[in-house]
């Protein structure tokens, strides 16, 4: 008995000091949630006001930009947000999980739309590559057989819009050089601490409705303010020349709206995960002191029944 209680003694140091360890953790991602919403929320703002000048500005102008290219579908790039570390729960697995899913229908995957709304399909056997984002995303990539064409695993838990730039740069370089004939972004959009849900949106060609679904879920409690009325303002020089500025600065907040979304549900992913590993632990440590005290117990109702069995024979 007393070795066994030895035993469960040391079991019971070594989950106090796990959840130590796990409820550090917890509140560590918790203060990194709250600075990471703060960021999303932020550039929230910023990428609606963006659509609303485009939306204004695309008011009776036919556009042209490389940037709307409409072709079928032959070949498209896939840039999928996931986390650099792991113990965040189901994070990465539910997001690879929706990513099988939506790239195996490659029938549905091959569509999109035009910024007009047009619906182009594609009916010719599509090619996805990958590009990662985030050390996880390399995985995936190798799981399901797709080409990991770049991996970018070291960005910082709070990007700056700077780092983000090549990945935007590279998805348009290649898409108006017809490497790709359309790129998606796969990431977690964040909705509370509790609910994130993996979303597909088209980045290029740039559409309008995509681009309207996506900040229509993410803004439905924010106050942007005013639309633009754009009969109130001079454009200099030109539509033309402003719609060329704009486009590619909404495809680049759209990246880094995404990682910024996938930031955020990770910490929250995160704490969630590590709150209930320290709620495990605490069951745990009063199950093996149960265990301890019944078994310091009878080993106490042994040595008793010894003693007054030795007595009892010198009687």
């Amino acid at each position: 008995m007393a070795v066994n209680g030895k035993a469960i003694k040391q079991r019971i140091r070594s989950v106090k000091n796990t959840k130590k360890m796990t409820k550090a953790m917890e509140l560590v991602s918790a203060a990194k949630m709250r600075k990471a919403v703060q960021s999303t929320l932020n550039t929230r703002l910023y990428a609606t006001m963006a659509r609303q000048l485009l939306q204004q500005l695309a008011g009776g102008v036919e556009l042209k930009s490389p940037l709307l290219q409409e072709r079928a579908t032959a070949r498209m790039l896939v840039i999928l947000v996931s986390s650099n570390r792991s113990l965040c729960g189901s994070f990465n697995s539910n997001t690879f999980k929706k990513a099988g899913i939506l790239l195996a229908n490659k029938e549905n995957a091959g569509r999109h739309r035009s910024v007009s709304g047009k619906l182009i399909i594609s009916s010719a056997e599509i090619a996805v590559d990958v590009l990662g984002v985030g050390k996880k995303s390399a995985w995936f990539a190798k799981k399901y057989g797709y080409p990991l064409v770049a991996a970018f695993d070291n960005l910082n838990e709070r990007p700056l819009f700077e780092e983000v730039l090549p990945i935007s740069s590279i998805a348009m370089e290649d898409f108006i050089n017809q490497k790709y004939d359309k790129v998606v972004l796969i990431y977690t959009e964040y909705q509370s601490s509790l609910v994130q849900e993996v979303k597909m949106r088209q980045l290029l060609p740039v559409s309008g409705t995509d681009l309207e679904k996506m900040l229509a879920e993410i803004v439905e409690d924010q106050d942007v303010g005013a639309e633009i009325d754009e009969d109130r303002y001079l454009f200099e020089p030109n539509k033309d020349l402003i719609m060329e500025t704009i486009l590619p600065r909404l495809v680049e907040i759209q990246v880094y709206q995404s990682i910024l979304e996938s930031s955020a549900s990770e910490h929250s992913a995160r704490m969630v995960a590590m709150k209930s590993a320290s709620e495990a632990a605490g069951e745990m440590i009063d199950a093996l002191t149960l265990e301890f005290n019944k078994a310091r117990q009878a080993a106490i109702t042994q040595e008793i029944a010894e003693i007054a069995g030795g007595a009892a024979a010198l009687e």
